[in-house]
């Protein structure tokens, strides 16, 4: 028997349906509270400051998500090199099939852009350095995993929001041929 969702997660779940639909712009709370079956006071009760708390409110769950997906597919690795190249091939794939995403980034590119770089990648660097570093902290002493989680966050977003015509972060060829270089440099003894 599949446990029943909670009427937070049921309207998190009908906003995430309503944004692939029609677009951040257009999602109004009846849309919201037609698509969840929740009512328009319960929503407001539950988000008291409106749609800017539950658009908050999906961005934190869905990063969580992302990265608790993201800890559960990663096998053990051997190397620096290994964990990166799944993370990178993880996190790409993720970023590249999240229909939301898509739709924001074509129906409302600015704030999309915005969510995943100024406004948002402080947020996503923090979960990710939670969800990641106790596995990167395995390969390199503390201080290091906490700056090349940062870099690794930024890169991949980076190669995702503009893709190159050299690396595809997706594929787990190209992406161990991208990061070799710098897990190398990382790895080095400082003198």
């Amino acid at each position: 028997m599949t446990p029943t969702r909670s009427a937070e997660d049921r309207v998190l779940d009908a906003l995430d349906q309503c944004i692939v639909r029609w677009g951040l712009g257009k999602v109004t709370i009846d849309d919201v509270a037609n698509e969840s079956h929740v009512s328009r006071a319960s929503i407001y009760r539950m988000f008291p400051g409106g749609k800017d708390v539950m658009f908050e409110a999906l961005r934190v769950r869905n990063t969580r998500e992302f990265f608790e997906g993201m800890r559960a597919a990663l096998l053990d690795s051997d190397s620096l090199l290994d964990l990166t190249v799944q993370i990178s091939v993880y996190a790409t794939t993720e970023l590249r099939n999240d229909e939301n995403l898509v739709t924001l980034l074509a129906t409302e590119e600015a704030t999309a852009i915005r969510d995943l770089t100024v406004d948002g990648l402080p947020r996503i660097i923090n979960v990710a350095s939670a969800y990641l570093l106790p596995i990167v902290t395995a390969h390199v002493p503390h201080d290091v995993g906490v700056r090349f989680v940062d870099l690794l966050a930024r890169l991949v977003i980076s190669h995702f929001l503009a893709p190159s015509s050299l690396v595809d972060l997706g594929d787990p060829a190209s992406a161990r041929e991208f990061f070799a270089p710098l897990v190398a440099f990382i790895d080095l003894p400082v003198s």
